[in-house]
């Protein structure tokens, strides 16, 4: 090889090296998968439950509504009652049949659930029957307070009779009574109208004196003019001087 072509030669391969340098350097960059990342889950739909205890009630009665929710953030019952806590209980009264609903709401939905209450006639009122058995015991049970002749003083015997009448009264503290004050047939009307309030108003004082509410107790005078028994002899005009007791009404 001539002394020219030598450095002709060397240039080319120089040449070649750098092209096949450059080759290799500019391949292609290794490919990076990238993972993306998983979508979450969608919220849970809420589930709710509404009873009635009862659900058959009279007019004017009360019914509890209990309700109990999940994945629910707010709860609406309707009517009247508005938002409640997501579990729990209250007392309603509807004046006619409803029905009641309760709307859960939370980030996965709506739900809802209604329950009927049925509203009946009200109750009809309680039989008298206390009342009627009141009645009969104060006849049974309660004593009249006799008097001496022209007297409204308490007599010993009074005493002992009215403190049995303040027992029942005691045990029967809804019971109210009138006190009557009665007179035998002797003396005018007028006198013995006025020893009758005398006598009655004796033995309400007795009766308030022994712990008796006074007002549960009024008294009214007859005088003689109405009569337990209508002959003329001592032991009838004894029967008819006595404070008596009535249910008041």
């Amino acid at each position: 090889m001539s002394e020219v072509a030598r450095p002709f030669y060397r240039a080319c391969l120089l040449t070649a090296f750098a092209a096949a340098a450059l080759t290799v350097g500019c391949g292609k960059k290794p490919v990076v998968s990238k993972t993306e990342p998983a979508a979450p889950p969608p919220a849970a739909r809420p589930t709710v439950t509404l009873q009635a205890n009862p659900m058959t009630i009279n007019k004017g009665d009360a019914t509890t509504l209990s309700w109990s929710s999940t994945n629910a953030t707010q709860l609406t019952i309707s009517p009247e009652v508005g938002a409640v806590a997501p579990e729990g209980s209250t007392k309603v009264t509807p004046p006619e049949s409803t029905t009641y609903s309760v709307t859960a709401s939370g980030p996965g939905g709506t739900a809802d659930s209604p329950v009927r209450v049925t509203v009946g006639a009200a109750a009809p009122p309680p039989p008298s029957a206390t009342n009627a058995t009141s009645a009969e015991l104060l006849v049974k049970e309660v004593q009249d307070a006799y008097f001496d002749l022209d007297k409204a003083d308490i007599r010993s015997d009074a005493r002992a009779a009215m403190a049995k009448t303040a027992d029942f009264l005691r045990n029967y503290p809804q019971v109210k009574v009138v006190v009557e004050g009665h007179c035998d047939e002797r003396g005018s009307t007028e006198y013995n109208l006025a020893l009758g309030d005398r006598r009655a108003a004796a033995v309400k004082q007795y009766l308030v004196s022994l712990g008796i509410g006074a007002d549960r107790m009024s008294t009214v005078s007859y005088g003689k003019e109405k009569p337990f028994c209508t002959e003329s002899n001592e032991d009838c005009w004894q029967r008819n001087r006595r404070g008596h007791f009535v249910m008041a009404k």
